[in-house]
């Protein structure tokens, strides 16, 4: 599971001209699922990013999680995360796990981020054609794959 999490003052998902979800101060995550990824893996990343430490003290450092803040998050699928560059220019998205694997896991994150987070969860729509607008803050954007926990 590949994500990036982005630190927004404001975020939202468009379909079809019509505003799905949106959330103030916060974090705008995009989610790519892999075949090799299992429940563990989306209880790791639910963790890490209930605790992660990226919102402004007062004091010019990022020591506040987003409960701290009083924050939300907006998730959105984002199978390109997968994509594979090496061979010619067209990217492969071979890795990305088909949707009849990646839709349980998908809707399984916004649950267990809500849980574990405590915190309100925005989602796109998987699958779907969206429009993601944000006002990245910072800028601070963080990169995570539950594959290589590093």
């Amino acid at each position: 599971m590949r994500i990036v999490a982005q630190r927004v003052t404001h975020a939202s998902v468009t379909i079809g001209g019509k505003v799905k979800s949106e959330i103030g101060l916060g974090m705008l995550i995009l989610l790519g699922i892999e075949e090799a990824d299992t429940a563990e893996d989306v209880d790791w990343l639910c963790t890490k990013l209930s605790k992660l430490r990226i919102f402004d003290d007062g004091n010019d450092a990022m020591n506040l999680d987003i409960n701290q803040v009083g924050g939300s998050f907006l998730v959105v699928s984002q199978f390109t995360l997968h994509a594979l560059t090496k061979k010619g220019n067209r990217p492969s998205f071979i890795r990305a796990a088909r949707p009849e694997q990646a839709i349980p896991l998908y809707e399984l994150f916004l649950k267990r981020l809500a849980e574990i987070s405590g915190r309100e969860v925005q989602s796109g729509e998987f699958g779907a054609m969206m429009a993601v607008e944000l006002l990245n803050d910072g800028p601070v954007t963080i990169l995570m794959d539950s594959q290589r926990r590093e």
